[in-house]
């Protein structure tokens, strides 16, 4: 289920302040159980980049956690652009879920070594899949021979057989 920003969907271009973006968050993930008919606790919650570290977020809040069966983090923002030092990685501890990170090998807000390195915070067990030569967006070099929906493409069917595998 694709969830729409309050931000977005009043046409603004900068984010939400964090309750608001919390909140939506919550709310998109009780949709999602409510539409499916799936228990909240069998959820795989997750989304791409802001989408992905609110739904760490919320399930791995202290006092009111989100219940969740994984998560699935899509290019995960380790830091905002250009502040390597403001890492968004106080929360690892808390998540105790599995835990699949797919990012790019050029990431720039989440190089594979800071990533992996700040995984370790991470109670849960955790997966990495790494997209050969892609960005942040995904977005290939044009030397690979790869297009933006072959990475895309990869991503998904990644994504599809891990949430599979916790189908126990």
């Amino acid at each position: 289920m694709r969830s729409k920003w309050p931000y977005r969907a009043a046409g603004r271009r900068a984010p939400d302040r964090p309750p608001v973006l919390d909140s939506a968050t919550r709310a998109a993930a009780t949709e999602l159980a409510q539409r499916s008919g799936v228990p909240p606790e069998r959820l795989v919650l997750g989304g791409r980049s802001m989408g992905g570290r609110f739904c760490s977020l919320i399930a791995a809040d202290e006092g009111d956690p989100a219940p969740a069966l994984g998560l699935l983090m899509l290019g995960y923002p380790l830091h905002p652009a250009g502040k390597p030092e403001r890492r968004r990685d106080d929360h690892f501890p808390r998540v105790t879920w599995p835990l699949l990170f797919v990012s790019g090998t050029r990431d720039a807000l989440a190089p594979q070594a800071e990533l992996t390195k700040s995984a370790e915070k991470i109670a849960g067990p955790v997966s990495f899949h790494w997209l050969e030569t892609a960005d942040h967006g995904y977005r290939p070099l044009k030397a690979s021979g790869r297009t933006l929906e072959d990475v895309v493409q990869e991503a998904a069917d990644v994504s599809v057989a891990w949430v599979k595998s916790l189908d126990t």
